[in-house]
Order: C-alpha cells, then sequence, then structure tokens
C-alpha cells in the first residue's frame, strides 16, 4: 500500500507511525480532518495479517469518524489510532498504554483517543497517566464504556428504518441478527429482547455467543454464512468492518441492516448501490453507531449527561433525514457522506470566510 497516495486521496491530513523498542509497541495514528475540531477516534488493539491491513483499517476508520462527528453535528473531527499486536489474544500492559499515550500527546491534542475493538477504560487510564487527549476511562480520564450509548443510538436507527418503510415501530413480531456478541452487540441484543424481538446471535468467540443464549435467551446460529442467509426483518453487523460485499450481498435475506460495527460495507459505493438494487434498506453505519462518539465528544466538549443524551436520542431523526435523501442518490450510503460533507463545507467556507474578512 504506498500510503501517502492513500491519505492524498481520502483527504487525510496527517499519520504517524511509532516503534517503541523498550515495550514492543507498534502503533499509527490517522488523523483524516480537524476542519470540525480535534479529531476523536478510539484505540484499536488488533492483530494483523500484515501492516498493510493495519494501514487500510486505521485510514477508514478515521475518514469514517470525520463522518460520524459530522453528521452528529459534533465540534469534532475524525481521527483513529490502531495497535499492532503481535498474536491473537496477547494481553495488553500497562508499559504499553503509557507508551500509547506518549505516542498520542505528541499530537498535542489534535488527536483525542479513547476506546476500540480490544481497548478498555483501564488501558485508557493508563494512557492518559501520559496524556491528556485521552476518554473513555474511569480513574484517570472519564467517560467509561461508551458501547452503552452506541447500542442505544444504533436502537435508535432501526426505528427510524422502520418507520421509513412504513412499518409499525414494533419489535415484538421482528426477527433480527446480531452478528457479533461483543460490547455494543450484546447491549443491543440486550435492548431487542426487552422489547420483545426474536433475536439470533454469532460469534467467533463461543463463550461471548453462550452469554447471549443464556442470559438474554437470544438463539446461536453458530456462523455468519447462517446468519447472513437466514429469513430476517433486521440484520444487525455488530463485529468487525468488511463484511457486506458482492457475494454476501447477494445472499442476503432480510429487509434492513442496521448495526453497530465501523465500514460494514466493504466497497461503500457499489456495496450500498447494491443493497438499494435489491430492496434492502442499508442504515449507514456511520449515522447508526455514532451514541459512543456523542457520549465521550459530548462529554469532552463540555456537554452535560442531558444534553449527551438528547443528542443520542436525535439520532433517530438524523437516520430520518438521511433516508429521505436517499431517494436522490445512488445508495444510503453515499446520501449520509454527502449529508455529513455538507456539514464539513459549511465549516471550512465559513472559516475560509473569516480569513478572508480579516486579510
Amino acid at each position: 500500500m504506498h500510503t501517502l497516495e492513500s491519505m492524498v486521496h481520502h483527504g487525510h491530513e496527517r499519520v504517524s507511525f511509532l516503534n517503541d523498542p523498550a515495550t514492543g509497541l507498534r502503533a499509527i495514528i490517522a488523523i483524516h480532518s480537524t476542519v470540525l475540531g480535534n479529531a476523536l477516534g478510539g484505540t484499536r488493539r488488533f492483530h494483523y495479517a500484515n501492516e498493510d491491513d493495519a494501514i487500510f483499517d486505521v485510514l477508514r476508520l478515521s475518514e469514517g469518524m470525520t463522518f460520524k462527528a459530522a453528521a452528529a453535528d459534533l465540534a469534532l473531527g475524525g481521527g483513529k489510532s490502531v495497535i499492532i499486536l503481535n498474536r491473537q489474544g496477547e494481553q495488553p500492559t500497562e508499559a504499553q498504554g503509557r507508551a500509547m499515550g506518549r505516542f498520542v500527546q505528541s499530537m498535542n491534542g489534535a488527536y483525542i483517543a479513547a476506546e476500540d475493538v480490544g481497548v478498555s477504560p483501564q488501558f485508557c487510564d493508563w494512557m492518559a497517566q501520559e496524556c491528556k487527549h485521552i476518554m473513555g476511562g474511569e480513574a484517570v480520564s472519564h467517560g467509561g464504556d461508551p458501547s452503552p450509548w452506541t447500542a442505544l443510538g444504533c436502537f435508535n436507527s432501526m426505528k427510524a428504518c422502520l418507520a421509513h418503510l412504513g412499518r409499525k415501530v414494533d419489535f415484538s413480531n421482528l426477527a433480527v441478527g446480531v452478528q457479533g456478541c461483543g460490547a455494543t452487540g450484546y447491549k443491543l441484543a440486550k435492548l431487542l429482547r426487552a422489547a420483545g424481538a426474536a433475536v439470533m446471535v454469532t460469534d467467533v468467540h463461543v463463550p461471548t455467543m453462550k452469554r447471549a443464549v443464556e442470559e438474554l435467551g437470544c438463539v446461536a446460529l453458530g456462523n455468519d454464512r447462517n446468519l447472513f442467509t437466514e429469513k430476517l426483518d433486521i440484520l444487525a453487523p455488530c463485529a468487525m468492518g468488511g463484511g457486506l460485499d458482492h457475494a454476501t450481498i447477494t445472499r442476503l435475506n432480510c429487509e434492513i441492516v442496521c448495526g453497530t460495527a465501523n465500514n460494514q460495507l466493504l466497497n461503500p459505493h457499489t456495496d450500498g448501490a447494491q443493497l438499494k438494487n435489491r430492496g434492502i434498506l442499508y442504515a449507514p453505519d456511520f449515522v447508526a453507531n455514532a451514541g459512543g462518539l456523542i457520549r465521550l465528544g459530548g462529554l469532552y466538549l463540555g456537554m452535560t449527561e442531558g444534553q449527551v443524551d438528547e443528542k443520542v436520542a436525535h439520532i433517530e431523526e438524523t437516520m430520518l433525514t438521511v433516508l429521505r435523501e436517499s431517494a436522490n442518490a445512488s445508495s444510503t450510503s453515499d446520501a449520509a457522506i454527502a449529508f455529513a460533507k455538507r456539514r464539513i463545507d459549511s465549516a471550512r467556507a465559513a472559516k475560509a470566510g473569516k480569513v478572508v474578512q480579516t486579510a
């Protein structure tokens, strides 16, 4: 992968690499945009097949965070970081957490880190011992685990999808498939079960899937292939990204796709169009899963708990707006990107106007 070429193509401002021999930490920070404000985005600890996969992931994730913050009407830009693990299941250490904190601090506030896959509030607190620009901890930084707000925002987005299709906003007779029963998937399944939905689940980590079955009364389908062909009202991708491509979309047997995962579409433009052509309503991921960003970003910006909750509730209306606008777009994905870009372009124009006026 040609990193600089990819940065130019996607409009990234900055990509930084760290190799810390003392702790063995290898990490990347990607800042996509600071037009709307400092770039907030989680830190992901993951074992990648190779370095190119890590770069591809951090570039896509950081771009998505820009759109997520813009669509949520937050005064924040988009960034992301990844820690490259040497092996699957590698345990986090305080030394590496603190080294990552120093790396984030070197951005001087342009990037604000938080949780993502493989990172806990404890790890955030380790980072925060070395850095002022960390959200999601409980003892040193604040905000805690944002997954309840991510799940709630997705649930609100499902309501918007049902309303957009003219269906009754009632989950009691719905069949929903949840791919991934981790932090957000489990909490989404819990909300759905409380609302009366029948929930089918898959997860590569069997104990996690078993927990959803035993504690929530979900039905285990065993693997994603079964879930992606099962007749469902709603499919909720809540695992890693890129699960929806030409092949999987061809086999889908659902009416709505709405989940918490980032970058659900492998190729957003073509895959989004394929979903629309198949008559499947896709809830753009960066709108549906914005609750966690709203929680941590809102607290970072000084919002009260009440203001944060109100903004998470507003995801339903934002999703309805995007879905309505998609009537004139090739896909709901393209409509969501256009929606976010309008806010970014408006802020950029306003800044340019101020420069002209003061020149």
